[in-house]
């Protein structure tokens, strides 16, 4: 295994994060009213997992920060309606030497059948990797990747974990990151006092919850494939449940930050890092999903002929977790407060106001290099049981 180019990304972001914060300040807002919370950030993590590959580099960055101790990943819920979502959520968990942390998943939720009921032109799943990697055997039969849930049926209902999750918690102590369909929050805002609270989701999470990170919408242009995308333009988060959405955004009682699909274009996650930073193992998941996901896509681009080095990803649902987690670190700048109103064609719209709970974030170039480079360092990380002692001391080191 080759150590020095994780190495030294860890040696230049410490440095980095040792810089005067206000070189970055380029006239706009910066996230004052989060405030930092001393010790682990409780962090419930809502994603659809499913037909691209952000989420699951959001989910490696999640365990790799519980391994650094920057959070307690309390639960993962899934908007998705297919087991194999909640299998493969299960499989990466226990890779990373977690498998202790709860998984949930809707019912009656989106599922390929509904998808192919709603776009009947387009090919869906775009990728089955949560269903091929799930099941990747060894020579002899068993599984490649142990993992508890290998049946995804049998996973927790999405709200009834949420409920139980969010009931034993500190007031004001969790984060939320959902980067998938508004599906099970809208549905936990809807729900009814039961056993686990006496409260209703709306009144539980409003006691619970101090934050919302959030993957959805446009909020500026953007290009993506030679076009350019206005701001506004619908997004598929939000195109999934469009009611769903409307009623997280216009009903949260929380303040909600948000990264638009234009802060995940800016940065990609290099295919060389895949196939250099993950090769402390000769099986690992992260790398394995990466790869099936670009021989899929290579059909369809001409300009793939290595996987997965031809095949720098956009860090969507990856700028939410780091915000979420690292909020005052001056990764991003946040707009000015305002309301984000959900269209009904999955379009989105922001509006300024002084007190509005909404912002979205924002990246100037300044922000961009560092920003990615914390990405993909947090997502190679090798998981604790795989450490040396120089890579524990280095870890500890950059903490921020």
């Amino acid at each position: 295994m080759n150590m020095r180019y994780p190495l030294l990304l860890l040696a230049t972001l410490l440095l980095m994060n040792l810089a005067d914060a206000n070189e970055l300040n380029c006239g706009v807002h910066r996230p004052q009213e989060v405030l930092w919370v001393e010790g682990p950030t409780a962090v419930i993590f809502d994603t659809d997992m499913w037909s691209d590959i952000d989420d699951m580099l959001a989910l490696a960055m999640l365990n790799t920060l519980q391994d650094r101790h920057e959070v307690n990943l309390l639960a993962v819920t899934i908007s998705t309606d297919d087991p194999w979502c909640a299998s493969y959520v299960d499989l990466v968990n226990t890779f990373y030497g977690h498998q202790q942390i709860p998984v949930g998943i809707v019912h009656d939720g989106m599922s390929l059948r509904k998808f192919r009921e709603k776009w009947p032109q387009a090919t869906w799943p775009l990728t089955r990797y949560t269903e091929i990697v799930s099941q990747r055997k060894t020579s002899d039969g068993r599984l490649l990747y142990p993992h508890r849930l290998t049946d995804g049926k049998a996973a927790a209902d999405a709200v009834f974990l949420l409920r139980k999750t969010l009931a034993a918690q500190r007031d004001g102590s969790v984060v939320m990151i959902m980067v998938g369909y508004s599906t099970n929050l809208a549905r936990l805002l809807d729900s009814k006092a039961d056993a686990a609270s006496p409260l209703g989701g709306r009144d539980l999470v409003a006691s619970k919850v101090r934050l919302l990170s959030v993957m959805a919408g446009s909020f500026r242009q953007a290009e993506l494939n030679g076009k350019t995308l206005p701001r506004g333009t619908p997004e598929t988060n939000l195109v999934v449940d469009v009611p769903a959405a409307q009623k997280v955004f216009s009903s949260w009682p929380t303040p909600i930050v948000d990264s638009g699909l234009e802060i995940g274009l800016e940065m990609r996650l290099p295919g060389q890092s895949i196939a250099h930073d993950y090769s402390y193992v000769e099986n690992h998941p992260i790398a394995d999903t990466y790869r099936t996901y670009c021989d899929e896509m290579k059909k369809a681009d001409p300009k793939i002929e290595r996987c997965p080095e031809d095949h720098d990803h956009a860090t969507f649902d990856l700028t939410a977790v780091l915000y979420a987690v690292r909020p005052d670190q001056h990764y991003f700048s946040l707009s000015k407060p305002g309301k984000i109103t959900v269209l009904d064609d999955g379009g989105s719209r922001f509006e300024e106001t002084p007190t509005g709970q909404h912002r979205y974030l924002i990246l100037d170039d300044a922000q961009k290099s560092r920003t990615l480079e914390t990405m993909t360092m947090l997502a190679s990380q090798p998981p604790v049981r795989y450490d040396t002692p120089i890579q524990a001391s280095v870890r500890n080191a950059t903490k921020p």
